[in-house]
């Protein structure tokens, strides 16, 4: 029995009506489109922030918005798959990734170096690939290109603005600070942009990962996925990473998130350690040699 509730996690009174058989639409509407699967868990996460374009759309009740979707949505479904994603992120997330990140571009022979950043959130990621970049060659133009993608197009608006707050840039070093950003001064005093030369490495372009193809060119030496897998059950996550093997170099690697495990892929990817995969074909190969 689908139960009624208008009751709020502070126990007000909630001004939408949100059912359960609510709740299980949006569930289903979000892995259809995006591949997210959503605990029960975050059903109040789903209705504060769905409860934001009911009101721009001036809709009465829930019911409505989800008829508008399940109808087509027209440009109502990026907004809704921009409103339920959740973007998380800070320079420099998971440093290890970085440090073998710069020895696998000193150690390759590809020029130039290609790396997709598969969910570039807010811009954090790509940008610390960049740095990682400018650093391991020396130079604010090393011979490596950067695409950077995300399903949320707000973020990767926010992405290519390249604009942070200073708090934002606290764990970086005073050096990298000076190095790769330029404070604002006067009405912008408290925020920083990153210098040109990193946004010249770097080119934007929202991707679904739900998508059967992928519009990118050639393959890549470093294909960063990294916390974003968790919000995909391992069926999706067996099919996204099929997907990506034809976009990698069979020595390239696959950087996971820290609590991502990709081992019921062993078939397509074999871990190197410390979350970072390699083709297991390439594997295969280099164990032939040794024999």
């Amino acid at each position: 029995m689908t139960t009624e509730t208008k009751s709020s996690a502070s126990g007000g009174d909630r001004e939408f009506l949100f059912t359960d058989a609510d709740f299980e639409r949006v569930r289903k509407l979000i892995y259809d489109k995006a591949g997210i699967f959503l605990a029960p868990i975050k059903r109040d996460m789903v209705y504060s922030r769905l409860a934001r374009r009911l009101r721009a759309l001036k809709l009465s009740a829930f019911n409505e918005y989800l008829k508008l979707l399940e109808s087509g949505g027209g440009d109502e479904w990026e907004t809704f798959v921009n409103s339920l994603t959740t973007n998380l992120t800070y320079f420099f997330r998971e440093a290890h990734h970085f440090d073998l990140l710069m020895k696998q571009m000193q150690q390759s022979e590809a020029r130039p170096f290609r790396i997709w950043c598969s969910a570039a959130s807010t811009g954090e990621e790509p940008y610390s690939l960049a740095i990682t970049a400018c650093e391991a060659f020396g130079s604010m133009t090393p011979p490596v290109q950067i695409v950077a993608s995300d399903i949320d197009t707000n973020v990767l608006k926010t992405a290519q603005a390249g604009v942070y707050g200073l708090d934002r840039l606290e764990k970086m070093s005073a050096e990298r600070v000076r190095k790769f950003f330029l404070k604002g001064t006067g009405a912008n005093a408290g925020f920083a942009r990153v210098r040109p030369e990193l946004q010249r490495l770097i080119s934007y372009r929202r991707i679904n990962l739900l998508d059967a193809r992928y519009p990118l060119e050639g393959v890549f030496d470093a294909l960063f996925c990294r916390n974003v897998m968790i919000y995909f059950d391992k069926p999706t996550q067996y099919g996204i990473l099929k997907k990506f093997k034809p976009y990698m170099k069979e020595n390239g690697l696959l950087y996971a998130g820290h609590s991502e495990s990709f081992l019921h892929a062993a078939d397509l990817f074999h871990s190197m350690g410390r979350t970072v995969y390699q083709h297991t074909e390439n594997i295969k190969k280099e164990t032939a040699v040794r024999r």
